[in-house]
């Protein structure tokens, strides 16, 4: 099987994006929701971005924001759960591949040399 870390992200902001949808949209989690949506699907995007660069410097900076990116929607993930007791299973699905993500992504810049 071929593993494809630009589909793997795309589906994770994909996923996020319906998991977004089905919340609340009171005045918390309007904010939440947002900022989720920017971080996860932001991981895709920066990726993408990184498979075409310039340079290895442009290559590890793209995946630095890419991992910095997945370490925010931990982040908002978190918040979500405790601002809603009954998602936190789905919150925490997310969050387990938001933390994969970010795992690989370190290993791919550590592998870069500055």
């Amino acid at each position: 099987m071929d593993y494809d870390l630009e589909e793997r992200a795309a589906r994770f902001g994909e996923d996020a994006i319906d998991f977004a949808r089905a919340l609340e949209k009171d005045v918390i989690n309007r904010v939440f929701i947002s900022q989720l949506v920017r971080s996860a699907t932001s991981i895709g995007a920066n990726y993408m971005e990184a498979n075409q660069a310039s340079s290895k410097k442009d290559f590890r900076n793209k995946i630095c924001i890419c991992k910095k990116e997945s370490n925010e929607t931990k982040h908002w993930l978190r918040m979500i759960a405790k601002a809603n007791k009954n998602k936190e299973k789905e919150c925490r699905t997310l969050w387990k591949e938001a933390h994969e993500l970010t795992l690989i992504l370190s290993k791919i810049a550590r592998s870069c040399k500055r």
